[in-house]
């Protein structure tokens, strides 16, 4: 955290990234004890609906942890927490689905989810590195330094306006598939799995909203060191 004109905007976006947590939380746990409509597990949904789209050789694979899922591209594998994988639950059901959404994405070869995997090892990189040029552009009075760290902060910023559509895009996919597969279960499933989605999605939003806050705040210190 560096003191700079955005930093109350990075404290408030930080409370709100903490109460969508909570939300997403409680949400999961709500729907993650609520039944869906023909009791398939996680795995179960995610392999037919893997299996619907042609990918008979995408493994579904257990994880360790709590909502720990995520599409590995490079493995090409579903992982399912444990909280998904052999639960038969509505909240289940939604995860499993979007997952296998990202899956669907890579199969056809979506530009955004392309860009993020190219954009993945370099961001780590460039935010290991992005700190100690702040710091040293601060201590040492070097402005250069400073926009460098700016500019790996505005790297940082792009991945997740890049994210974004790749999330919104997957729960859309989930959704579309729940739906018309009749696993939504009327009223209440559909809302449950619509209810997870969303509120997994305001993470992501929430994630966007303080890496803009930390650009702008980092923008705000280098500028004022040209003064």
């Amino acid at each position: 955290m560096f003191l700079g004109p955005y930093t109350i905007l990075i404290l408030i976006v930080f409370v709100a990234s903490m109460a969508i947590q909570a939300y997403l939380s409680n949400t999961y746990k709500k729907w993650g004890q609520v039944r869906n409509p023909r009791s398939m597990t996680g795995a179960d949904v995610a392999r037919m609906m893997l299996d619907e789209n042609g990918l008979h050789d995408v493994p579904v694979v257990a994880v360790p942890g709590n909502l720990t899922d995520h599409y590995d591209p490079m493995k090409k594998t579903v992982n399912l927490s444990e909280s998904v994988y052999g639960v038969p639950s509505v909240g289940a059901m939604a995860v499993a689905a979007h997952e296998v959404g990202h899956a669907i994405q890579d199969k056809v070869r979506m530009p955004a989810l392309i860009l993020r995997g190219q954009m993945a090892v370099p961001l780590n990189l460039g935010m290991n590195l992005a700190p100690l040029m702040l710091m040293a552009g601060i201590f040492l009075h070097i402005t250069g330094l400073l926009w460098l760290g700016a500019i790996l902060f505005g790297f940082a910023l792009l991945f997740h306006v890049v994210t974004l559509p790749v999330e919104f895009d997957a729960s859309r996919r989930a959704l579309n598939y729940l739906q018309q597969r009749g696993l939504s279960g009327g009223s209440e499933g559909g809302n449950g799995a619509r209810s997870v989605l969303t509120a997994a999605a305001l993470t992501y939003v929430a994630g966007f909203a303080m890496a803009l806050a930390q650009f702008l705040n980092i923008l705000g210190i280098a500028r004022s060191s040209n003064d």
